[in-house]
């Protein structure tokens, strides 16, 4: 099988934001937003695995759409937590680097994909 960067890159950031549950509910006593970034960011990587296995090419865009969208909402998690003094400068830069990275990775194939169908 193929390696896919754009599914390893979403399952070790999944992983990433996993530790940063454990740490915010550990450490900070934070319950709401921890909960919220899980969702989103374990969701991004489900939903690219989900597209590998689309009956066509409108459910692969579908599947990539929502996981971009996820993308976006866990960005929007990230950002929160550094403005709420959750997360270090450090921490924060290392997220969100990689968030933004998926995020153009998603864009991309979207790009591509949407091209590739206007063509035929």
């Amino acid at each position: 099988m193929r390696e896919n960067p754009l599914l390893e890159q979403s399952l070790e950031f999944a992983a990433d934001v996993i530790r940063l549950q454990i740490f915010l509910v550990k450490n900070k006593k934070e319950f709401i937003i921890s909960k919220q970034i899980i969702r989103s960011a374990t969701s991004i990587g489900a939903n690219i695995n989900e597209a590998n296995y689309a009956i066509s090419s409108s459910d692969f865009i579908s599947k990539m759409h929502i996981a971009l969208k996820e993308c976006a909402e866990t960005e929007y998690w990230i950002k929160l937590l550094l403005k709420s003094n959750y997360i270090s400068l450090n921490l924060y830069n290392n997220l969100i680097n990689k968030c933004l990275s998926i995020k153009k990775m998603l864009i991309s194939t979207l790009n591509t994909i949407k091209s590739k169908k206007t063509k035929n």
